[in-house]
């Protein structure tokens, strides 16, 4: 495992489910308070300062109990999706035209982004852009420019990017024996991995990490953050950084305590449900994590298109769940940041059923504010 150090100069959405005589807008595994005659949760907010937010744990699936919901209190968004902790803000949905403001010095705002596929859009600004693979369409050395131009464009002073299963050249021992089942001819996978890992790029603070480390300040004196970016998935369809079960634990159990975590595929049972109704993350991964003394304060991963979301995990929780002591209160902020929409929400509601863009409505780059101060347990 590489270590690197940076620090850039100064310059089942839609629902209504009901716990003990209150009902509530389930959006995107995040329970909101509303009145029976009002159908949309801003609307009722306006006039209240905080509300009651019901965050669905591992084993939350279809009608609600008691084992599958933790009430936790969170701080109003007005005309926003999202929620609070005392220790991040994270915004699922928001005017692009007016994102919510930046909290201040003693935070650090995190974009995140995944499963781009060569598109480009408008990305909001913060201290850092964090991506979660499929840069390309299908790894061809003209999509990943066009991917790797817009981000080098893009303002955030530090900008982390990690590869994913349609990526296929930058899994180069892979690519070489595969290359025909996707390809016509093979593309120069040096060439491609020398466009998103080079002098100039990180000289602009983009940073690609493949099984690597890294470490980061967004300001002068100003906090240390440590991240890990690892490509890989459980097996899918036979595309590049694909992982089989028998290999899964010694894959994921590199992945070290860091307080930012970049992995292509989403751990299981956690904004990992596909449209076909399967749960596609890794068992492993959910593990490996789960016995860390200071899991990441945040997670972000895609693959998982239709499944694109956040939420608060309790690692306490889990620990229980797979029989393992409980090691104290532990969260991530769990971000499933895929941009391209996929499945029943790619399409608008109403006549016409025009297809949503990426990085549009539903699938707008997730922001998540972390304060500073925040610290994982073995910190």
């Amino acid at each position: 495992m590489m270590a690197l150090h940076h620090t850039p100069g100064i310059s089942e959405k839609g629902q209504h489910r009901n716990y003990r005589g209150t009902n509530y807008l389930v959006t995107s595994r995040v329970a909101q308070p509303v009145s029976s005659s009002t159908n949309h949760v801003t609307s009722h907010c306006h006039e209240v300062n905080v509300q009651i937010r019901v965050v669905v744990l591992m084993r939350g699936r279809g009608n609600m109990s008691e084992s599958d919901i933790r009430i936790v209190p969170a701080t109003l968004l007005q005309d926003t999706e999202g929620f609070h902790t005392p220790h991040a803000r994270v915004y699922t949905s928001y005017d692009p035209e007016n994102p919510p403001s930046h909290p201040g010095e003693k935070w650090t705002r995190f974009v995140c982004l995944s499963d781009t596929h060569s598109r480009t859009f408008s990305v909001p600004a913060g201290d850092v852009l964090l991506h979660s693979g499929d840069l390309s369409r299908l790894g061809r050395e003209d999509e990943i420019r066009v991917t790797i131009e817009w981000l080098r464009s893009l303002d955030h002073g530090v900008k982390i990017i990690i590869a994913g299963n349609h990526d296929l050249p930058l899994h180069a021992e892979w690519y070489e024996d595969s290359y025909y089942g996707f390809h016509d001819k093979k593309e120069p996978s040096t060439m491609i991995r020398s466009l998103v890992d080079n002098v100039a790029n990180r000289d602009r603070g983009l940073i690609y990490l493949q099984d690597e480390q890294y470490t980061f300040s967004t300001k002068e004196g100003g906090r240390e953050w440590s991240v890990y970016g690892s490509p890989w998935q459980p097996y899918f369809g036979g595309w590049a950084f694909n992982y089989l079960p028998e290999e899964a634990s010694d894959r994921v159990s590199v992945i070290p305590e860091v307080d930012i975590l970049l992995t292509h595929g989403p751990p299981h049972n956690v904004l990992d449900k596909t449209f076909t109704n399967v749960n596609a993350g890794c068992p492993a991964l959910l593990s490996h994590l789960s016995k860390m003394r200071g899991p990441p304060l945040l997670h972000v991963f895609g693959h998982i298109h239709e499944a694109r979301g956040a939420m608060r995990y309790s690692w306490s929780q889990a620990g229980e769940d797979q029989g393992a002591p409980p090691l104290g209160i532990r969260e991530t902020i769990m971000v499933n940041a895929a941009n391209q929409p996929l499945g029943r929400q790619a399409i608008k509601p109403g006549p016409g059923g025009q297809r949503i863009p990426c990085g549009g409505p539903g699938f707008q780059p997730v922001i998540v504010d972390l304060l500073d101060m925040a610290m994982r347990p073995d910190m």
